[in-house]
């Protein structure tokens, strides 16, 4: 019969936290094996070693580098998965030879440890018993005595190897976070926090729960005193007041784009913005997107109060205060930036630091749906006349379309607007072919999203609305119906020569 393998969480360090199930196997096994460095000290053997017995087998498994390099001819992982090879047959062999194995793992076993790579070798193979234990991240986080997450806050938990743009964009889209890994990698981890306006909330713990624990405001340390065994953690910010600005300090606002529907549209930038926002200004139903926050001020308005809603955004920010003004798709076409630079521009409010975030369009993501009918050139016109002259919208839709444009047609028709479609269609038909192929696309990213190709000929402006976007092909654009029955539309990159 063959031996059993265990995994065993040993918890953070404190010998006194690992589980009752953890030392009853470190007290049924055979052998105890641990990783160590080549320097041969173990941290797993030194928080069990209380439980160690003298007729215990030890089997130390010592990598061959750490943070070297090698000539190994597969490089680093070349080299470690030798290593990795050669110490599970090491184990098999006892197994094989019916011993009981424990593979001693800091932390829990699979939860960025050394022991998952003899799992994932042994675990098919061998009968194969996990023991869990207690994280460094819940370690850190009961050493700091403040909540790490709360109701509905995201966590997100972070290798500090990432690159340093990736560690930004995922610490400015997260809720909390804890960043592992830091050692070498903290000038890099403190600048991504930085980048991504975390730094002044982060919090630094180094070997929670062992001797020479550390526990600081993480802009404090100084990045040579950093070992691995150290974390970065932002916690739950629930209950946290923000301070009130000093007297005359001045705030900003920050334009965002929520693209044309729900949460899986936005960008990691527009999310970390929306997170650090003291105040929320929008129209409700864009507003409705984004999620509460504790702290947060929210401020909805009706769609028709443009200037109205910027100059409130302004003023709330020369009071100090941090304010998101939230729009639907990009906030640069057809959308809010230009009304809040527009009453930024006045004397007034010339001190008052304004930025602009991208989103993604409607027009983009309706032609995504579609396939890739923006391809080649296309223009972009909206069909409302509420704020231009029909003359005018029907003297660019007839240029755009003589230059054999792509046009995607933004505000086509509403409640009060429902003859412009119509109009609109008669016009590019004195140029376009009848079964010029054009996209309806209602919704796109809603629950009602809706995308249909028809010919223009066909196009009725009944099933047309504010919701809804066209996309109009121009003489290149093409239709295919693939295997499946799918139609998709494409305008070719390559324009006929004359």
């Amino acid at each position: 019969m063959s031996g059993k393998l265990y995994g065993v969480g040993l918890g953070p360090g404190d010998p006194s936290l690992m589980t009752v199930r953890a030392v009853e196997v470190i007290a049924e096994a055979d052998v105890i094996a641990y990783h160590s460095a080549r320097h041969g000290r173990s941290i797993a053997r030194s928080i069990a070693e209380r439980h160690l017995r003298v007729d215990h087998v030890e089997e130390r498994l010592v990598y061959p580098l750490t943070v070297e390099t090698t000539d190994h001819p597969g490089g680093y992982q070349g080299a470690m998965d030798d290593f990795y090879a050669e110490a599970s047959a090491r184990l098999a062999a006892h197994l094989d030879a019916g011993r009981t194995v424990a593979v001693l793992a800091e932390g829990d076993p699979l939860f960025y440890g050394s022991y998952m790579h003899m799992h994932k070798r042994l675990a098919d193979r061998y009968d194969t018993e996990v023991i869990p234990g207690v994280t460094s991240v819940s370690a850190a986080a009961a050493r700091l005595g403040t909540p790490l997450a709360e109701g509905e806050e995201v966590l997100t938990i972070l290798p500090g190897t990432l690159p340093e743009e990736e560690l930004t964009a995922r610490l400015a889209a997260t809720d909390v976070a804890v960043v592992m890994k830091l050692g070498r990698t903290f000038p890099k981890v403190r600048r991504a926090l930085e980048g991504s306006g975390r730094l002044a909330r982060a919090r630094y713990v180094e070997r929670a729960t062992m001797a020479g624990e550390r526990r600081a405001l993480l802009a404090d340390v100084d990045a040579e005193s950093v070992p691995y065994f150290s974390v970065a953690v932002l916690p739950s910010q629930v209950d946290v007041v923000a301070p009130e600005p000093a007297p005359g300090a001045v705030g900003e606002v920050v334009v965002v784009g929520t693209g044309p529907a729900g949460p899986l549209w936005l960008t990691p930038e527009t999310r970390g913005a929306l997170a650090a926002a003291d105040d929320l200004v929008g129209y409700t139903t864009y507003l409705d997107r984004v999620p509460v926050r504790a702290g947060q001020r929210r401020h909805g308005s009706d769609n028709k109060v443009e200037a109205e809603r910027a100059e409130f955004a302004l003023q709330l920010a020369r009071r100090g205060r941090r304010v998101a003004v939230v729009s639907g798709g990009d906030p640069g076409v057809f959308a809010m930036a230009t009304a809040v630079l527009e009453a930024a521009s006045a004397e007034e409010h010339a001190d008052v630091p304004v930025r602009v975030l991208p989103g993604v369009t409607a027009a983009n993501a309706a032609a995504a749906r579609a396939g890739a009918p923006l391809g080649h050139d296309y223009a972009t016109l909206s069909l409302s006349d509420r704020l231009k002259p029909w003359e005018v919208i029907a003297e660019r839709l007839r240029a755009a379309a003589g230059a054999d444009l792509v046009l995607a047609l933004y505000n086509p028709g509403s409640g009060s607007r429902t003859w412009q479609v119509g109009k609109a269609r008669e016009l590019l038909l004195e140029h376009r072919a009848p079964d010029t192929p054009v996209v309806v696309a209602r919704d796109v990213g809603g629950a009602g999203e809706r995308v249909r190709i028809v010919r223009l000929a066909d196009l009725d402006p009944a099933e047309v609305d504010m919701r809804t976007i066209l996309l109009v092909g121009s003489s290149q654009t093409r239709v295919v119906r693939r295997g499946g029955g799918e139609e998709i539309v494409w305008t070719p990159r390559r324009y006929p020569e004359a």
